[in-house]
């Protein structure tokens, strides 16, 4: 199927849907992103409508998820129920299509966040790495705790202790 075009392509949205899942999964592709922010975005056209929409931005390099009622239920649930978008940010989810999707009593399809939240695991914090002097210029920095970086990052006791001995050092 990778020499083959899905007929949703030609209509070139700027937000996620069906076939660009479609294509992450064929890749193999986990769909398991992390929203950034949710921006209440006025008069923006979604689908050739224009309309008011709560749209999802992604850390990932992929386009943003224009959020329905059904998503926007999943998304303040991960957000500890708080019903305002300023609160949903960096909240991990999954996408799937749903086949089932209707739209004016036509079955179309769409992008549905998984409700169970998915588990992601935190990248392991070690020596001589970018990460690692990001980390010591940012526990430099007046109130900084170590607590914000293993919030994070997995880091071994041995590690945690090298580090605050490096800034301790420096």
């Amino acid at each position: 199927m990778g020499d083959k075009t899905h007929y949703r392509k030609v209509f070139k949205s700027d937000h996620l849907g069906v076939a660009d899942l479609e294509d992450l999964k064929e890749e193999g592709s986990r769909l398991v992103f992390i929203i950034k922010e949710v921006k209440q975005e006025y008069n923006v056209t979604v689908a050739g409508r224009k309309g008011n929409h709560n749209i999802a931005y992604f850390k990932e390099n992929i386009k943003p998820l224009v959020l329905n009622a059904t998503n926007s239920k999943v998304v303040k649930g991960f957000a500890g129920g708080s019903p305002f978008v300023e609160d949903w940010k960096n909240i991990p989810i999954e996408l799937y299509i749903d086949y089932n999707v209707r739209l004016m009593n036509e079955v179309v399809g769409g992008v549905r966040i998984n409700p169970r939240k998915p588990s992601i695991e935190k990248p392991e914090l070690k020596p001589n790495t970018e990460q690692w002097s990001k980390a010591k210029a940012f526990l430099m920095t007046d109130g900084n705790t170590i607590d914000k970086i293993t919030g994070k990052y997995l880091i071994s006791d041995e590690n945690r202790e090298k580090l605050l001995s490096e800034v301790t050092d420096a």
